[in-house]
């Protein structure tokens, strides 16, 4: 599908309210957008840094000039490495969002293979991302698999 492109840092309002999406459809929260003026600025700086650990893929609407269809976001974080990632590069995938009325298109498969993709091209061995329930069968279908997680968060 050639419908993907990297977001740009003129993407980035766009990019802000598919993360909404995503997280009102997750998550059982308020749906607040006040913070997106705050992240706005660090989202412009992400997006305009092509060598940097964060990337974004997108699907243009077909219907709404200037607005997204979908997005995928990731980043590569450096672990320590270990037998099977002697790099210590991990990526994480997060903000998977696609508009309500542009859903079951394969738009956020092609921008998940595009993400993929720019993963490999960096080294990264290991791919994380928590699933919800409806998008496990996508993620399964591209490799994906569960795996037991102690995982634990401290909110400061």
């Amino acid at each position: 599908m050639g419908l993907v492109r990297r977001a740009t840092p003129e993407d980035a309002r766009e990019v802000l309210r598919l993360r909404q999406v995503m997280i009102d459809s997750v998550f059982a929260v308020d749906g607040s957008t006040g913070w997106h003026a705050a992240s706005l600025p660090t989202v412009r700086g992400k997006l305009a840094d092509p060598e940097g650990p964060f990337a974004a893929f997108v699907v243009d609407h077909p219907d709404r000039p200037g607005a997204l269809a979908a997005l995928v976001a990731g980043t590569i974080d450096y672990r320590i490495g270990r037998a099977d990632n002697p790099h210590g590069a991990v990526g994480c995938v997060f903000s998977v969002a696609t508009n309500p009325d542009t859903r079951r298109r394969g738009y956020a498969r092609a921008c998940m293979e595009s993400l993929l993709g720019w993963f490999r091209e960096r080294g990264v061995a290991h791919i994380d991302l928590n699933a919800s329930a409806e998008a496990e069968p996508l993620y399964a279908s591209l490799g994906f698999v569960r795996k037991p997680d102690p995982s634990m968060r401290l909110t400061l």
